[in-house]
């Protein structure tokens, strides 16, 4: 391993929805000179919830697979999925299984809070965003009210990020990327709300500080991992922040991620503040913002449209006018929590290959509408766009991107963006450099380039219309 490496060595952690993965990096090259994952399990039925010492296990199993590279590390960075609400006792031990951010459960006290609070425009101005059920501040809400002993029994509030960062340190740390996923993080001010906290009844003594970009949380002090004591540990970050970071964008930037969820985001200069809620007014890692757009019904809604008509995933067929809307399980963007699936203009001459590619569509129709409203006045119209996550390898995913967006669309070979966003800031972090500056050194976002081709406007305006005319069958 040494002969590889020509920097110090850093880590960087994935912690997502289903598992955890670890990349040992090189810090000067970006060279990845180990890799391990282990899976977690997520609840079934109504709750979506996981157990988060199965993320600490799969931390040490992931790090167990990199073998002696691990061990050599002189930093630590964790990216973690946002929004989940961990619930600790005096001892540090979970009160109940995490609420995961695709939990929506808490809908009625998300609508309950924008209108105690002044309504939507008052929290974009205020917090950035308009808060979603997904949003921590909406958990714990529903925790007050449906589960009143657990909330009692709470002495500390962590974002699942936060939750590995503290187990590693044994300081409670966030980051203001993450933080800016709770609802009770103010983008105005860059601080904890008190007015909100107080009317949610969570004592801001059970949140952890927010560190500045740049940052350290502390150092490695677990002796259960395979990690060198006295590492540096990064204040890490949320998922997207991380995989930001892992392409080391710049301003105007467009992004397309097709994941179990798909996100559109750009890193921007100014403040976002959508009184929609489409956007949700991230900060970013280093110092600027995020503004970003999610569906719930992504890569596997789309599969189990497949599964249900019995086609391989690429299996698509062009023509026809079905139009498919493939909110399985509710949706976010637009906000129809109570939502099912809505196929539309079935003919006898339709395809099972036409309808596979009509739920391509609607998916990637939903990401791309929401990017309308992500990207500044100044970002340039035909910027391509970055397109990352598991569905970027897929052709059909691919082409209806190209198809529907009208814009160039370049696929990055680097994969585990988040993995590697989580090693650039590490690497920051000991190199005293921008993770940013050092992900674009790594080279990151370099990969097959697939110019723009004419957008299909009728099958947009298919699209449309049916969003439109459907709305009473959505909600």
């Amino acid at each position: 391993m040494g002969a590889q490496s020509a920097g110090p060595l850093v880590v960087g952690v994935d912690s997502s929805t289903q598992s955890t993965k670890a990349l040992v990096v090189d810090a000067v090259t970006g060279a990845v000179l180990a890799r391990g994952q282990a899976p977690h399990s997520v609840s079934g039925g109504a709750g979506k919830e996981s157990d988060p010492r199965q993320w600490w296990q799969a931390l040490g199993e992931a790090l167990d697979q990199c073998g002696d590279a691990a061990r050599q590390a002189s930093a630590v960075s964790v990216g973690g999925q946002q929004h989940g609400l961990v619930t600790l006792d005096a001892a540090g031990a979970p009160v109940r299984p995490a609420m995961l951010w695709n939990d929506v459960r808490p809908a009625p006290q998300s609508e309950r809070l924008i209108a105690e609070r002044g309504g939507a425009k008052a929290w974009a101005d205020l917090f950035g965003s308009v808060p979603g059920p997904a949003f921590t501040a909406a958990k714990w809400a529903w925790l007050r009210e449906h589960e009143p002993a657990a909330a009692a029994g709470t002495a500390a509030v962590r974002l699942p990020h936060d939750y590995l960062t503290e187990r590693l340190t044994g300081e409670a740390v966030t980051d203001r990327g993450d933080a800016s996923g709770t609802g009770w993080w103010a983008s105005s001010t860059e601080s904890y709300d008190a007015d909100l906290l107080a009317h949610i009844g969570l004592d801001p003594g059970l949140l952890p500080r927010v560190a500045r970009p740049g940052e350290a949380a502390g150092t490695v002090h677990a002796g259960e991992l395979p990690l060198p004591k006295g590492a540096l540990v990064a204040a890490g970050t949320g998922d997207n922040m991380a995989a930001a970071l892992g392409l080391g964008l710049r301003p105007g930037r467009p992004v397309l991620s097709l994941g179990t969820s798909g996100t559109v985001y750009a890193v921007s200069t100014r403040r976002p503040a959508d009184p929609t809620g489409t956007v949700a007014g991230f900060a970013d890692a280093r110092g600027d913002w995020l503004p970003l757009a999610c569906t719930l019904n992504c890569t596997l809604a789309v599969d189990r449209v497949a599964a249900l008509l019995g086609r391989d995933r690429e299996a698509v067929e062009e023509g026809g006018s079905v139009v498919m809307l493939p909110f399985l399980d509710g949706e976010r963007t637009p906000n129809l929590p109570g939502a099912s699936g809505l196929v539309h203009g079935l003919r006898h001459d339709s395809t099972a290959g036409q309808l596979l590619q009509a739920a391509y569509d609607g998916a990637v129709f939903t990401l791309l509408q929401a990017l309308d409203r992500v990207l500044d006045a100044e970002a340039a119209p035909d910027a391509p766009l970055l397109l990352i996550g598991g569905g970027a390898r897929g052709r059909a995913w691919r082409e209806t991107v190209r198809r529907l967006s009208g814009r160039p669309v370049v696929v990055p070979e680097a994969q585990e963006l988040v993995a590697l966003g989580a090693a650039a800031q590490a690497a920051g972090l000991l190199l005293e450099e921008d993770p940013a500056a050092v992900a674009r050194r790594w080279g990151t976002a370099h990969g097959a380039e697939y110019e723009a081709q004419p957008r299909d406007d009728a099958a947009w305006e298919r699209l449309t219309d049916t969003l439109a005319d459907g709305a009473p069958l959505l909600r």
